[in-house]
C-alpha cells in the first residue's frame, strides 16, 4: 500500500502545491523533535511551543489562500450578475444557456476548493495523531481547545470553511432561477424541492456534508455498521459500477444478518421456562442467551479471516452450522439436557457471519451504494432484533410428532432450523462468488489516483482563479526538502496482521471509543436478557406480554435512527451528542433501581425505554466517531476496526449475560440491582473517559 503522506501529495492540485500543508515536512519536525528530547537537547515545554508556531503557519497558509480564492469565486458571480441583468427582457435560449454553464463553472471551481479543504483537514488530524503518538502527549487536546475555541480561530476556517455557504447559496439560486424553477416565480427559498437542483450543486452539497460530516436518515443508520471508508477523499466521486457487485448476493447477505438477529433474540421471552423445564434456575438463561456470544467471540476472526479468500463458502458453512444448532436446541427438551441446549446455542453462535456480512458490503459494494447497503445492514440487524421476541410471542403451542415435543420452549429452535434450511437452499441457488483476483488487480490502481480526470472539472478551472496564486508558489520553498523515503514504514497503509498489532493502533481516543461501545452493549443485553425473569418475578408477565415488550422496544430502533439522522446530528456536534446519550443512559439505569417502595411496571417500561433508546443514539455517533479517529490501516483485512467492535459488543454481551447467571445465585429478588451496578459503574467510567479525549474526538 502507497504511504498516506504520497497518497496526499497524488491528490493535490499541482498548481495548488505551495498552499497545501506541508505533511511531509511537518512529520519530519515530529521526528527531528522526538530525537531532540531523547539526547536532551530540547525539553517538551519547549517542543509543544515551537510545534504550535510551526502548524500556526501551516494552517495560516492555507487560510488565507483558502478567502482569497474565496474572494476570486464572489468576484466572478458578481460579474456573471452583471450579465445576467442585462439578460433580464430576454429570452434568448442561447445566451441563457451559456450563463448557467459559466455558472457550473464556478461551481466546479467551489468543488474543487472544497477537496483542497478536505484534503487539507485530513492532514491536519493526521499530523495531531501523530505527535500524540509519538511524544504520548494529549497535544490534539490542547491545541483544539486553545485554537478551536478562540474567537479569530483560523483552525475553525479549515474544518467549517467559514464563507463558502453564501457561495453556494449564490450559485444554487442564480442556476435555480436561470432554470425558470419549471415556470414558477417562487425562489428556491420559498420551496427549494420543486426547484431544479443542478449536478454541481448536488455534487458541492456532498463535499461539504463530508466535510463538516453532516448527515441524514440513512447516513446515520448506516455508521452503525462500522463500515470504514477511505481515508483520503478523491477528487471526483467514482462513480463507474464495481464488477465485484451482484444484488442477489449482497441480498442474501442481508438475509443472513436478518435472520442471524432473529435466532438471536427468539428464545429470550422463553429462555426462563426452558431452563426450569430442565430442572435449572430461571436464571441461567442468561447462560443459555450468552453460550451464543461466547462463541461468537471466536467465529468473528475465523469468519473474518476466511472471507480474505471467499463469501459464499463460509455462508454455505454458517448455514449449516447455524441449522445444527437450532436442531439441538429443540432436541434438548425431549432429551432432557440441559447440555445439549447448551451445546446448540453454541453452534448458533459459531454461525455467526456477521463478519462476513460486513465484509461484502465494504469490499464488493460500489461507492455510491455502499451508504444504503450499510444502512440495510443495520435495518436487518434491527427488524431481526423486532422479530425475533415477536415472534417467540406468537408460537404458543403445545403438541407431539412422533416422541418429538413441539411447544413455546422448542418452537423457536425448530422454526429457525426450518429458515436457515430454506436460506441454505437459496444461498446455493442464488449466490455468486465475486473475482478475489479483481481486487488484488486494482489495487496498484486505486493507489495512485491521478489527481483530476474530469472533463468537467477542467472546464471549469478558469484563469482568473489561479492568476493570483501562481505567485506564491515559491514562498514555503523551505518546506519541500523532505526525503520521500521516510514515509514508507511510517506510515504504511497495510492491514494489520494480528490482534497484537490492531491493539498498538489503539490511541486513547480508539480505547475510549470502544469502552462506550462495550457499555452500551453491556447494559442493552442485561436489560434485553434478564427482562423475561425480572417482569415474571415483579409483574407476572406472560410470555405473550414479554415478547411484546421487547419487540416494541426493537421497533424504536428506526424511528430513533430517522430523528437522530436527519436532525439532531446536524444540530449538535457528533462528540455532544454522544456526551449527552451517555448520560441519558446512565440515568435510565439510575432508574431502574429498585429502592425501598414497590416495583412498578411505568418505572420499568420508562426506564428500560430512556436506557434502550439512548444506547441506540450512542451506538450510531459512537461508531461514527470510532471511524474517524481509527487508523486507516484498520480499514480492510482480518483484524479490521469493523471485527475489534464486534469483538467488543460481543464480550461485553459474554459479561452481561455471565453476570445475570452470577447474580442468580443471590435471589430473583436481588437479580435487578445487582445487574445494574456494574452497568452503572462501566456507564460512568465511559462518561469519564470521554471528558478525557472529548477534545480529540473532531
Amino acid at each position: 500500500m502507497v504511504a498516506f503522506g504520497k497518497k496526499l501529495k497524488e491528490r493535490q492540485y499541482p498548481e495548488w502545491q505551495g498552499y497545501y500543508i506541508n505533511y511531509k515536512f511537518m512529520k519530519k519536525k515530529v521526528k527531528q523533535y522526538s530525537q531532540q528530547i531523547q539526547v536532551g537537547a530540547q525539553d517538551r515545554r519547549n517542543v509543544l511551543k515551537e510545534f504550535s508556531r510551526v502548524l500556526d503557519n501551516q494552517i495560516e497558509k492555507i487560510v488565507l489562500f483558502l478567502l482569497e480564492q474565496q474572494g476570486l469565486l464572489a468576484s466572478r458571480i458578481e460579474k456573471l450578475g452583471e450579465r445576467r441583468a442585462l439578460l433580464h427582457d430576454k429570452r434568448d435560449i442561447s445566451l441563457i444557456s451559456e450563463l448557467r454553464e459559466a455558472y457550473r463553472a464556478v461551481g466546479q471551481d467551489l468543488l474543487k476548493l472544497l477537496f483542497f479543504v478536505e484534503l487539507n483537514a485530513v492532514g491536519l488530524r493526521k499530523i495531531l495523531k501523530k505527535f500524540d503518538k509519538r511524544f504520548c502527549h494529549r497535544f490534539t487536546d490542547y491545541y483544539v481547545t486553545t485554537r478551536a475555541n478562540h474567537p479569530y480561530s483560523q483552525l475553525q476556517q479549515v474544518f467549517k470553511h467559514v464563507g463558502i455557504g453564501a457561495v453556494v447559496g449564490a450559485l444554487s439560486r442564480n442556476l435555480a432561477d436561470l432554470h425558470d424553477c419549471h415556470g414558477s416565480s417562487l425562489s428556491i427559498y420559498d420551496q427549494p424541492s420543486i426547484c431544479l437542483q443542478d449536478p454541481v450543486i448536488d455534487s458541492i452539497k456532498a463535499a461539504v456534508d463530508r466535510l463538516t460530516h453532516s448527515t441524514n436518515f440513512l447516513h446515520f443508520l448506516g455508521q452503525h455498521a462500522l463500515i470504514m471508508q477511505e481515508e483520503l477523499p478523491t477528487p471526483t466521486e467514482q462513480q463507474n459500477g464495481d464488477q465485484r457487485y451482484h444484488f442477489m448476493s449482497l441480498l442474501l447477505n442481508l438475509v443472513n444478518t436478518f435472520l442471524y438477529m432473529v435466532n438471536t433474540y427468539i428464545i429470550v421471552p422463553t429462555a426462563d421456562n426452558y431452563s426450569l423445564s430442565l430442572g435449572a434456575a430461571a436464571t441461567v438463561c442468561g447462560v443459555i442467551i450468552g453460550s451464543m456470544a461466547v462463541a461468537q467471540v471466536f467465529s468473528s476472526v475465523y469468519f473474518s479471516a476466511w472471507s480474505n479468500k471467499s463469501y459464499f463458502r463460509p455462508l454455505v458453512f454458517s448455514s449449516i452450522v447455524l441449522l445444527l444448532g437450532n436442531t439441538l436446541y429443540a432436541l434438548a427438551y425431549d432429551l432432557d439436557s440441559i447440555a445439549v441446549l447448551l451445546i446448540g446455542r453454541l453452534f448458533c453462535g459459531l454461525g455467526s457471519a456477521r463478519a462476513v456480512n460486513r465484509r461484502y458490503i465494504s469490499d464488493c459494494v460500489p461507492l455510491k451504494l455502499r451508504m444504503q447497503a450499510s444502512a440495510g445492514f443495520v435495518s436487518a440487524s434491527a427488524l431481526g432484533m423486532a422479530c425475533g421476541p415477536a415472534l417467540a410471542g406468537l408460537l404458543q403451542m403445545n403438541f407431539k410428532i412422533y416422541k418429538i415435543t413441539i411447544n413455546e420452549d422448542t418452537l423457536p429452535g425448530w422454526v429457525m432450523a426450518l429458515a436457515w434450511l430454506l436460506y441454505l437452499i437459496w444461498l446455493w441457488i442464488s449466490f455468486k462468488e465475486p473475482d478475489h483476483d479483481i481486487e488484488e488487480n486494482q489495487a496498484p490502481q486505486e493507489a495512485n489516483p491521478e489527481p483530476v480526470q474530469n472533463d468537467q472539472m477542467e472546464k471549469g478551472l478558469a484563469q482568473p482563479l489561479l492568476s493570483n496564486s501562481e505567485e506564491k508558489q515559491n514562498d514555503n520553498d523551505e518546506y519541500q526538502e523532505c526525503d520521500v523515503s521516510e514515509e514508507g514504514s511510517e506510515d504504511s497503509n497495510k492491514p494489520v496482521t494480528s490482534i497484537g498489532s490492531a491493539y498498538r493502533l489503539l490511541t486513547p481516543s480508539i480505547k475510549a471509543q470502544l469502552l462506550i461501545y462495550f457499555m452500551l452493549k453491556y447494559s442493552m443485553e442485561i436489560l434485553l436478557s434478564e427482562s423475561s425473569v425480572i417482569t415474571t418475578f415483579y409483574f407476572g408477565w406472560s410470555t405473550s406480554a414479554v415478547a411484546i415488550f421487547l419487540a416494541c422496544l426493537g421497533l424504536t430502533v428506526l424511528p430513533v435512527n430517522v430523528v437522530v439522522g436527519s436532525y439532531i446530528s446536524n444540530m449538535f456536534e457528533d462528540r455532544q451528542i454522544l456526551l449527552a446519550a451517555e448520560i441519558m443512559v446512565c440515568i435510565g439505569i439510575f432508574l431502574s433501581f429498585h429502592v425501598l417502595v414497590p416495583y412498578s411496571v411505568p418505572q420499568y417500561v420508562c426506564s428500560a425505554l430512556i436506557t434502550f433508546v439512548s444506547a441506540e443514539v450512542l451506538e450510531g455517533v459512537n461508531l461514527s466517531l470510532l471511524s474517524r479517529v481509527m487508523s486507516s490501516r484498520l480499514a480492510r483485512g482480518t483484524y479490521n476496526g469493523g471485527l475489534l467492535s464486534t469483538e467488543a459488543g460481543t464480550l461485553a454481551r459474554v459479561v452481561a449475560d455471565g453476570t445475570i447467571t452470577l447474580a442468580g445465585y443471590l435471589g430473583e429478588d436481588k437479580l435487578l440491582n445487582v445487574t445494574l451496578i456494574p452497568s452503572l459503574l462501566i456507564c460512568i467510567a465511559s462518561i469519564a473517559a470521554t471528558f478525557l479525549t472529548y477534545n480529540t474526538l473532531f
